[in-house]
């Protein structure tokens, strides 16, 4: 009884959000995309002639927003190059590179390396989120690994001057992380956008210039923290 209110308490909350209005008004897919804008305009992170990958993409509204940044007209065309990458599959949006797949398997990576051709990364991008179990130190840890990945990846892939962009939360191992963040980028900064709703403990980590490019996280351990 008390999930069906929590349930029917979120669909109102959720029917009455005015970011889920405005997304709807302006043709995004989530209201995901004004927490980017919102980061984006304020730490003036995508710029056009960028090369940017969308972790975790589906369903596509941070790659639609980027799109609209590196563009003008719908199917014109856009300034720059944008890659989403899922496991789940992810509609169409004009002029954006989508690989279907998990981002640590050969083939996935393949296909990025045939669309970068030879070029590194300006911003990764993660809006990533595990699926909850409800017991606190697995979700925690669960987070953690998912930032790990993303860290990774950025690791290998952003250029010297690159930034990275995660989703958080404040009670998921959230001091742990901010330290791994600080351990590989030159600098780091936490961002609370509007958007984000004021009940969730949500927040973004922004890391600029990864200390080691080309490096994996843990090669010192001698093992990678794709392996789980």
């Amino acid at each position: 009884m008390k999930k069906k209110k929590l349930n029917k308490n979120w669909l109102h909350d959720h029917i009455n959000d005015p970011y889920v209005k405005l997304a709807q008004k302006e043709g995004y897919r989530a209201r995901a995309a004004f927490k980017l804008k919102e980061i984006d305009e304020s730490e003036k992170l995508i710029k056009a002639g960028q090369v940017i990958v969308d972790l975790g993409s589906t369903p596509g509204s941070w790659s639609q927003y980027v799109r609209r940044k590196l563009s003008g007209k719908e199917g014109g065309g856009i300034h720059g190059t944008m890659i989403g990458l899922d496991m789940l599959p992810m509609e169409p949006i004009a002029d954006v590179h989508f690989i279907l797949g998990d981002f640590r398997e050969n083939r996935v990576l393949r296909e990025l390396d045939v669309i970068l051709e030879g070029r590194k990364v300006d911003v990764v991008l993660s809006d990533m989120a595990p699926n909850l179990s409800g017991i606190p130190t697995a979700d925690a840890a669960r987070m953690e690994h998912l930032i790990d990945l993303a860290i990774e990846f950025s690791q290998l892939h952003l250029k010297p001057s690159g930034a990275l962009l995660v989703k958080c939360f404040k009670d998921m191992g959230f001091s742990q992380i901010v330290e791994k963040f600080r351990a590989e980028f030159k600098v780091v900064k936490q961002v609370k956008p509007k958007a984000s709703r004021d009940k969730s403990s949500e927040i973004f980590l922004l890391g600029r210039g990864p200390k080691n490019p080309g490096a994996r996280i843990d090669e010192e351990e001698g093992e990678s923290s794709l392996d789980i």
